[in-house]
């Protein structure tokens, strides 16, 4: 396993076509350039990329050394009260797996969806069994061998406590957290102020999933502007108000020699900043002389 944790982009930054990158198979190439190692492909609004060009955007990664993951549709609701809705999520993510394997990826990120105006115990209940469905969906569909993570999320009503995504992943140890720090810095105003605070929700992690799911969780990562309802929008690097700061959480990920993927969501810098964290972590396993 990489012992090193690994940094790239959500999806194309505003440099991609700044510098004249127009298709997808431009990506790997871009994403190598900008000293980069992971891309996470972005299937927000749906799948529209094609298995053939899923396979080629995959042979070309490969040939840059790249890692691919895909981000799953927004509208996937685990917890909804409607049967046809947490069916159509499976769905959704069986259409993402018809591309992700040709990418010669495994991980799929995923949303929960909202608590609506279920109770949370409720809304976590009907999750995780919609949860188990898209598993066995998966399943028999031979695509076995593949990694569901369940984010944290950043608005207060909605499914992703650091908490809830753990409980979601003890369901099967092939689902990892993504765990988004600028979402729970969002939902909590704040609260990952300190590297303690990180310390915590690592060990909470570890001591859940154990440690090998630990070492290599996903990971989202941007500085994020939060009200009182939670996550508001997604910021750049530049912002010195709301946070989090990466700096504390690479640093503990250096001591215990963790390797996490993260993808950076910055708006619109997402290539530079996760360069900048990447530096700073080298730069880190340099003071420890590796």
């Amino acid at each position: 396993m990489n012992k090193r944790a690994s940094f790239g982009p959500a999806g194309n930054s505003e440099s991609f076509s700044a510098m004249g990158y127009k298709s997808f198979e431009d990506i790997p190439k871009f994403v190598k350039g900008a000293g980069l190692d992971v891309y996470e492909y972005q299937c927000g609004r749906g799948v529209k990329i094609s298995a053939a060009n899923a396979a080629k955007l995959g042979e070309l990664a490969l040939g840059e050394g790249i890692g691919l993951s895909v981000h799953s549709p927004y509208y996937i609701s685990l917890s909804s009260v409607e049967e046809d809705k947490r069916k159509n999520s499976a769905r959704y993510l069986l259409e993402c797996a018809e591309v992700i394997v040709p990418m010669g990826g495994k991980r799929i990120v995923v949303h929960s969806g909202s608590c609506g105006k279920l109770p949370r115990e409720e809304a976590l209940f009907l999750a995780k069994d919609t949860l188990k469905y898209c598993l066995s969906e998966l399943d028999a569909a031979g695509y076995n061998d593949l990694n569901l993570c369940p984010e944290t999320m950043g608005k207060l009503n909605q499914l992703g406590t650091l908490e809830e995504v753990i409980e979601l992943c003890s369901l099967d140890e092939r689902l990892i957290p993504c765990i988004d720090f600028g979402h729970l810095n969002a939902r909590t105003h704040g609260g990952l102020s300190s590297k303690a605070a990180y310390a915590e929700i690592l060990d909470r992690i570890e001591n859940a999933l154990g440690h090998e799911r630990l070492a290599c969780f996903h990971s989202h990562f941007s500085k994020i502007e939060y009200s009182i309802g939670g996550e508001v929008r997604h910021l750049t690097f530049a912002d010195e108000v709301f946070g989090p700061d990466p700096t504390p959480l690479l640093e503990l990920v250096a001591e215990r020699s963790l390797a996490p993927i993260f993808i950076c969501e910055s708006a619109g810098t997402q290539s530079e900043d996760a360069r900048k964290m990447k530096e700073i972590y080298e730069t880190l396993l340099a003071s420890k002389g590796e």
